[in-house]
């Protein structure tokens, strides 16, 4: 592989799947997080304008439950996991601009999806109230922006 050109889509892929445990202290995995819960929740939380409204975006693109709602906010629940996408209604939410532009708001984070065939994916997720950006870096990659403004990626995946 040093010969090939890789892009960092890849290059991140091949690390999740490659990657093997760092050594560990003897017991570490008696130690827990002092006042963790038994169940293990985690999960990352966007802010929107319409927090639910955003819950059932995603949910309808990736096909996940909608685990918790509550008029400020909904949860969904990554299928046979203890994680979850959560969004939080936010009234003074500024869109992230990206690429970045100095002095306006950053894309903090971005959600990467895999996808087998990019031109039907992207179909699917603008049919959903997605928008294609502008700025399109990579051939086998797909910038879009969801209904609050947040960057996200659908990426050809050739493994």
């Amino acid at each position: 592989m040093p010969d090939q050109k890789i892009d960092w889509h890849s290059r991140y892929s091949l690390f999740l799947f490659s990657a093997r445990p760092a050594p560990r202290a003897v017991g570490w995995h008696d130690v827990r997080m002092r006042g963790r819960s038994k169940t293990d929740w985690w999960g990352v939380v966007l802010e929107a304008p319409d927090g639910p409204a955003l819950a059932a975006f995603y949910s309808r693109l990736f096909g996940w439950d909608i685990a918790k709602e509550e008029p400020d906010g909904a949860a969904i629940q990554v299928p046979g996991t203890s994680s979850y996408l959560a969004f939080q209604s936010a009234v003074d939410y500024v869109p992230p601009v990206w690429p970045a532009t100095g002095g306006r708001q950053q894309m903090m984070m971005h959600i990467d999806v895999a996808v087998d065939d990019l031109d039907a994916a992207v179909a699917a997720a603008v049919e959903l109230g997605a928008t294609v950006h502008e700025h399109q870096p990579q051939d086998d990659v797909r910038v879009l922006l969801d209904p609050a403004g947040h960057p996200f990626c659908l990426y050809l995946d050739t493994d």
